[in-house]
């Protein structure tokens, strides 16, 4: 890989790990629209770590705040009762589900998951759920003619039950195409949470199955045509963008809906369709080589 390959995933990684657009995916066609190698899967996971350390920076007061409580609830039981002290057991509670399918599902996610044409598939498929649970947050906010306005959940209505769930939205993310902001978002926004709850929650539950993945997948980074400098160049890119990103977003969904993104995964994912029908793109473009 060269630096200046480096240096446009970097910046990709950077630009699509906190839009409901899928990262991976986005990564993956950079690199076959390109006629590069796929920089695989443990270029992204560690790429990532960049993207996770900005997390950490624009919400480390929130972050602080969780794991002092939580620490102080091991042995105060008054603390338990805490939201702050809960919402750090419900982060590793919603981590769980993606942890175990990460691992039972390794060989799968590094190889057939990233054939273009499941790409494609779940960015149409998570874009129309997106679409759809968008439209019901819509409604419910601005109700209608014969409609009230039906107040949504906050994170403070946070149970294990939904942390679950969140969770096992975040898994469906091991698939590249799906999205971790984008499945997590999408299932928050069906179960009844605000944007703005759906965003935050799928931003913290990121941070332990980001950051163990990317370590878990270091001893891989030197491997193939991959190294070190242009991976850390790449995560540092990453993170610089990413910081940005975060804060543009978490502005963005307090007065706009999701519905740019949902047609974007759309077309993307026609578009993909249509290219690799024609013959223009094979599905596994890049992979003999990655």
């Amino acid at each position: 890989m060269s630096w200046f390959e480096s240096f446009v995933l970097g910046l990709v990684q950077g630009l699509t790990e906190f839009l409901p657009i899928s990262s991976s995916a986005h990564l993956r066609l950079t690199a076959a629209f390109a006629g590069w190698h796929d920089p695989g899967a443990a270029f992204t996971a560690i790429t990532q770590i960049g993207t996770e350390a900005a997390v950490l920076i624009y919400f480390r007061k929130d972050i602080a705040r969780i794991v002092s409580a939580w620490f102080r609830s091991l042995t105060d039981s008054s603390m338990r009762s805490d939201h702050d002290a809960q919402m750090g057991w419900l982060v590793i509670i919603g981590s769980l589900p993606i942890g175990i399918l990460g691992l039972a599902f390794k060989d799968q996610i590094e190889g057939p998951f990233r054939d273009l044409r499941l790409i494609a598939t779940t960015l149409i498929v998570l874009g129309v759920v997106l679409g759809v649970a968008d439209r019901l947050a819509a409604r419910d906010e601005t109700g209608g003619k014969h409609r009230a306005i039906k107040e949504r959940k906050s994170l403070k209505e946070l149970g294990v039950k939904d942390g679950l769930i969140f969770g096992f939205c975040q898994a469906m993310a091991l698939v590249p195409g799906v999205s971790r902001s984008g499945a997590t978002i999408s299932g928050g926004l069906l179960m009844g949470y605000t944007r703005e709850a759906a965003a935050r929650y799928s931003f913290l539950l990121a941070i332990p199955a980001v950051l163990a993945s990317g370590v878990f997948e270091l001893k891989d980074a030197g491997e193939g045509h991959v190294s070190w400098g242009p991976t850390i160049f790449a995560t540092v890119i990453a993170f610089v963008v990413g910081y940005a990103v975060i804060a543009w977003f978490m502005k963005f969904i307090t007065t706009k809906s999701f519905m740019p993104f949902v047609i974007y995964r759309v077309l993307l994912g026609i578009l993909l369709f249509v290219l690799i029908g024609a013959g223009v793109l094979s599905p596994h473009a890049g992979e003999s080589a990655g």
